[in-house]
């Protein structure tokens, strides 16, 4: 089963969207809470990563018996440095970002902790894909 959003940047008000309705299909289908908890983890901070730092982006999840596979594929700045922006702390988010309570630079450290593999494809001025994998 496969699902699709989009997600524009700058538009918090969203934010969070994606995460919620696989959350609510993953609990349909009987998945352990636990698992499910990753999941959501995972998708919420890279979800936002998008809204904060890109101009847009598209979010795949795709729900397999073994697990489930999220590929976020934004248009935006790229990350110039994988290893620094891994560092728990490093943010590049704007001062309005910061603000609203986002960009504490904990979102990598986060997705990489809650998923069972994690690889970030990036190029500056382009944008950044990130694929995710999570065993049930």
């Amino acid at each position: 089963m496969r699902f699709e959003y989009k997600v524009e940047g700058g538009d918090f008000t969203q934010a969070g969207y994606a995460a919620s309705q696989v959350k609510k299909s993953l609990k349909q289908l009987g998945v352990d809470s636990s698992v499910i908890k990753r999941v959501v983890v995972a998708l919420y901070e890279a979800e936002v990563n998008i809204v904060a730092h890109a101009y847009r982006g598209v979010i795949y999840a795709d729900i397999e018996s073994s697990g489930i596979k999220l590929k976020l594929v934004d248009e935006g700045p790229g990350i110039p440095d994988i290893t620094r922006a891994m560092t728990k702390g490093f943010s590049t988010a704007s001062p309005a970002v910061r603000e609203m309570g986002f960009g504490a630079g904990m979102g990598l450290p986060n997705i990489s902790e809650n998923a069972d593999s994690l690889l970030i494809e990036t190029e500056v001025g382009k944008g950044t894909t990130l694929n995710i994998e999570i065993r049930f």
